[in-house]
């Protein structure tokens, strides 16, 4: 611009004769923690040439798209969690337009959280997808909130010069600041119980992550940027900004597969009629 470890434990003693035998790993429940999901404005896009900007391959005609930014507050119990971040809300009320295309953004995610009685305070938790800007822009907002992110996304961020002074910027307090940050590698359950797990899929971007959120309605997936929209699915597309094409095509394969296998309900963060699978804010699924 998406660790689990099974211990086996063997009891034995002069007095048994068996050992005990290994259990394996509950599946998530839903009778735990209220899980619930909502979606939130994180910006508009006008792609001017968005074949030339989304395809590598020439895939996709000239002329302009529409696109949007998303973002996602997961109430786990008690506990609340945002997964990335948006456009920056210095954009609230401004434009900003160059040859590529046009940002907006209607409303700061601290404005939105009011609404459903959500104060900055109580986010315990942001995760990032990756480090591009319009993930990261209002994380800043949040400080006392842990980050959660790709280990190697980080790395990149912290180098000399940075890939992108906003996202670097945005996240300062958590690079090279007090911040609290946890640095993911590999899928990461965020909170123990198996229904919210960070999905490693890299390609996109170095650390690339997705989000598995298992509702009692039905497993849903949140892409990040593995897809920026629809056709992007079918045609394999990947854009020119990526790190890596065959990671990639690699993530897409295993994205593909865990959305078949849970029958999970696939919201690609930048499409509008993605978005539009989950109740308008200020609702929630659950």
């Amino acid at each position: 611009m998406f660790k689990h470890a099974i211990a086996a434990v063997l009891l034995a003693s002069a007095n048994v004769a068996a050992p005990a035998v290994a259990q394996p790993a509950p599946a998530p429940s839903t009778a735990q923690a209220p899980l619930q999901l909502w979606r939130l404005d994180c910006g508009e896009f006008v792609i001017k040439q968005y074949g030339a900007f989304f395809s590598d391959t020439f895939q996709y005609p000239r002329g302009p798209k529409n696109i949007v930014g998303s973002c996602y507050l997961i109430r786990h119990g008690d506990r609340y969690m945002l997964w990335d971040t948006g456009l920056t809300d210095a954009l609230v009320g401004n434009t900003f337009d160059n040859a590529a295309q046009t940002l907006r953004l209607r409303q700061s995610l601290v404005d939105q959280l009011r609404q459903i009685g959500v104060r900055p305070e109580q986010i315990e938790l942001i995760g990032i997808s990756h480090w591009h800007f319009d993930h990261t822009g209002q994380a800043g907002r949040f400080p006392q909130a842990r980050l959660l992110m790709g280990r190697d996304d980080v790395e990149l961020l912290r180098g000399t010069p940075s890939p992108d002074q906003d996202s670097t910027d945005a996240l300062a307090h958590w690079l090279n600041g007090p911040g609290q940050i946890q640095q993911v590698s590999g899928d990461h359950d965020v909170f123990g119980d198996g229904r919210v797990v960070m999905l490693t899929t890299p390609g996109h971007t170095p650390a690339h992550y997705a989000l598995l959120v298992r509702l009692a309605s039905g497993p849903v997936l949140l892409t990040g940027d593995l897809y920026h929209f629809t056709e992007q699915v079918a045609n394999r597309g990947v854009p020119p900004f990526n790190h890596n094409r065959a990671d990639t095509l690699a993530s897409m394969d295993r994205f593909d597969r865990i959305a078949r296998n849970l029958g999970a309900r696939v919201i690609i963060q930048h499409e509008p009629a993605d978005i539009a699978k989950l109740p308008a804010f200020p609702q929630a699924a659950q």
